[in-house]
């Protein structure tokens, strides 16, 4: 058998890669992004958005200390969902799934990247702003995008716009997401969660105001609980 060509296009299983992240991530409801500049910050960081109430966290590669800081959280805090954010490059790719990543997020659709992840068995969360973009991600098997920068593009109505023709898709809406926004990206059907950079900002990280970051948290676990309805359930580690 000839081997594939290099336009050969990587497909997710239905049932494996982003659609258990989905599902993964509906439980938290939000997803906490953050941006970890030195490794000494990512335990206590993870420890604190536990306390919160959220099991799950994209760290960014907006810093060379990305990977050991997946992999200080994968070590230091074996109950916290971690993945990479800002995933631009199969190199970046590989460092984070070498670093034991879970899931790898991207703000736009990257062929390379998706492919990369996809071979390489973890989930991926491509970035789309347009219908053309979400029907590429559909072409890989994919069934959850992020959404990116969610505000800007309109929101909760063009969540709802994209619903109707792609109702298989979830969506996890990020950028310009407020605590006073984010009641109502929750209560859409189409989202599993919601990106938040405003629970642990570089400013607080760096500060290391960790009961800051706690509370925040806390708010954000009881709104999706009010939202939703019942107690939050913690992600469980693939």
């Amino acid at each position: 058998m000839a081997p594939p060509s290099s336009s050969t296009v990587a497909t997710a299983p239905a049932e494996a890669g982003a659609v258990d992240l989905a599902a993964t991530l509906a439980r938290a409801g939000v997803l906490p992004v953050v941006t970890i500049g030195r490794p000494a910050q990512a335990v206590p960081l993870a420890r604190a958005l536990l306390a919160g109430g959220l099991a799950c966290v994209e760290v960014t590669f907006r810093s060379d200390a990305a990977a050991d800081a997946i992999g200080a959280i994968r070590a230091g805090v074996p109950e916290m969902l971690v993945g990479a954010g800002t995933v631009l490059t199969t190199t970046q790719a590989d460092a984070a799934i070498d670093a034991g990543a879970a899931f790898l997020v991207s703000p736009g659709l990257g062929p390379d990247v998706v492919d990369r992840a996809l071979a390489r068995g973890v989930a991926m969360l491509p970035g789309i702003a347009t219908p053309t973009e979400l029907q590429a991600a559909l072409a890989r098997g994919l069934r959850a995008v992020k959404v990116f920068p969610a505000a800007v593009l309109g929101g909760p109505a063009f969540l709802q716009a994209l619903q109707a023709p792609y109702p298989m898709v979830r969506f996890v809406p990020t950028g310009g997401v407020t605590p006073a926004s984010l009641p109502e990206y929750l209560a859409l059907d189409c989202v599993a969660a919601v990106g938040g950079t405003w629970l642990a900002r570089a400013s607080t990280v760096e500060a290391g105001a960790w009961d800051e970051v706690e509370r925040l948290a806390r708010e954000a676990a009881a709104i999706v609980g009010r939202v939703r309805g019942g107690p939050l359930e913690t992600a469980a580690r693939p």
